[in-house]
């Protein structure tokens, strides 16, 4: 399998990142060559939003992502820069980066230069973890089957690091409310994107199993789903902890668990609400 590196900050991880680092993982193994807060400063000009730490943690969540390194330093960002003293087999660029001198540079070093168009990062493709959901499918190495449920309309890493808790319990099945039922539930303006965005940036964690669209309403939405998956554990958060789950996890024999809101150690704690005023 070929290597494939991609060099860039990721500073405020968007879906149109995300759709990127998927095509290029069709290539090949995908190696991020992710850039310091000080190397991001230089070639932007400012200060990146998100320190290192949390955009290492949140890129690494990503399930198309096989290796980090932290690039230090950078001449130009027309070069690539090496890592672990290997040499990249690809660099794939997006097509508002792309430029000559990158393509000069790949081919004086015998790399392959492959520009990802922004028709290939449209559209959210099925994700290699998205089955059709069969009435009690069975988990992956007999452990427990878990569900949780939510809006994730601004994603951030507190929501990354909410998988990552719960994943511990068993396989991740995530409920991503519909448009219809946010609306209702939280008013006009939202939520801020659509359900199939929001089904595929949830799908794209390694932490989960499965993500799919809730078909019901209410603040127990995704009872039509939990009747297919019939889960073992609901988890939720403080912040989603409602009555009309907890009484539908006591008559239906479920365990029900509350996890306190928590960010990732060392990173600072985040919520939609303040993220989409950034």
């Amino acid at each position: 399998m070929k290597t494939v590196c991609i060099s860039a900050s990721f500073d405020d991880l968007r879906t149109p990142d995300i759709r990127f680092l998927h095509e290029a993982s069709r290539l090949g193994a995908l190696h991020v060559l992710l850039w310091s807060d000080e190397v991001a400063q230089a070639i932007s000009g400012s200060a990146p939003k998100f320190p290192l730490a949390e955009r290492q943690y949140f890129v690494d969540a990503m399930r198309f992502v096989r290796q980090i390194s932290v690039v230090q330093q950078l001449g130009h960002r027309d070069e690539l820069p090496r890592a672990d003293g290997s040499a990249p087999q690809v660099w794939a660029v997006r097509q508002a980066d792309h430029s000559a001198a990158k393509e000069r540079f790949c081919t004086a070093r015998g790399t392959e230069y492959r520009v990802i168009t922004d028709l290939e990062l449209t559209g959210f493709p099925a994700l290699p973890n998205e089955i059709t959901p069969a009435p009690a499918p069975a988990p992956t190495s007999g452990r427990k089957k878990v569900i949780v449920t939510g809006c994730y309309d601004w994603f951030h890493s507190g929501h990354v690091r909410f998988f990552e808790e719960v994943s511990d319990y068993g396989d991740l099945y995530v409920g991503v409310g519909n448009d219809a039922n946010l609306e209702l539930l939280k008013g006009k303006g939202h939520p801020h994107f659509r359900q199939e965005e929001r089904r595929y940036v949830v799908g794209a964690v390694r932490f989960v199993h499965q993500a799919m669209i809730s078909s019901g309403m209410g603040w127990m939405d995704s009872e039509p789903e939990i009747s297919k998956i019939r889960p073992d554990i609901y988890v939720v958060n403080e912040d989603g902890d409602k009555p009309e789950k907890r009484e539908f996890c006591a008559s239906h024999a479920m365990e029900y668990l509350v996890l306190k809101r928590l960010p990732k150690e060392g990173l600072t704690r985040r919520s939609s609400t303040a993220l989409r005023g950034f």
